[in-house]
């Protein structure tokens, strides 16, 4: 029995690029590097690459019966459509506090999927590892009120960027050549 060759594209890379390039935004920002009156970028990529592109990429996992990619990127991609609505329209009316608490509940799905990457390759499981870590540091700066935590949080969101962004070159450039160019590290058995 010969193996068939999918000529059905794969979704992750454009998942990935649309969440990666949105994250890198928002670091700049939440690390200090670029103030909060840049936010309007941000919220424009969360609405249509981060968000828009995401979904789909999300809805395309679930046509292959890819459970973990279908959840990843239609719920990030609904991170960032949320995260640029709140900004859009709600910021002046929520505390810091309760936005603190938003992070954590997605920090904490954020390790919930981490959990789940164990048995995939280990450029996925870095990924949302520095996630979690995102999350959970930008949720810290917002209870204390410590610009440095946040600064941190921007840091590692930035990490998180690049790894993801990382994982979709690798996932083009692999499928491109036909053969590992970048490696991306074997899932565990």
């Amino acid at each position: 029995m010969s193996a068939q060759h999918s000529t059905t594209a794969n979704p992750g890379p454009l998942g990935l690029c649309g969440f990666a390039l949105t994250t890198w935004l928002l670091s700049l920002i939440n690390n200090g590097t670029f103030g909060g009156e840049n936010v309007g970028l941000v919220l424009a990529m969360g609405f249509a690459f981060g968000g828009t592109a995401q979904m789909i990429a999300g809805m395309f996992e679930f046509s292959k019966g890819n459970t973990f990619g279908f959840t990843a990127f239609t719920s990030y991609g609904a991170f960032w459509w949320s995260f640029a609505l709140l900004k859009t329209f709600f910021a002046s009316t929520v505390s810091p506090e309760f936005v603190g608490w938003y992070l954590i509940v997605w920090g904490t799905f954020t390790l919930m999927m981490f959990i789940g990457t164990l048995t995939k390759p280990r450029a996925l499981q870095a990924i949302f590892l520095s996630l979690t870590v995102t999350f959970y540091l930008l949720a810290a700066g917002d209870f204390t009120h410590n610009s440095a935590i946040t600064h941190i949080g921007g840091n590692f969101g930035l990490l998180t960027a690049l790894l993801a962004f990382y994982l979709a070159a690798a996932e083009i450039i692999n499928e491109s050549f036909g053969r590992t160019v970048l490696p991306i590290g074997a899932p565990k058995a």
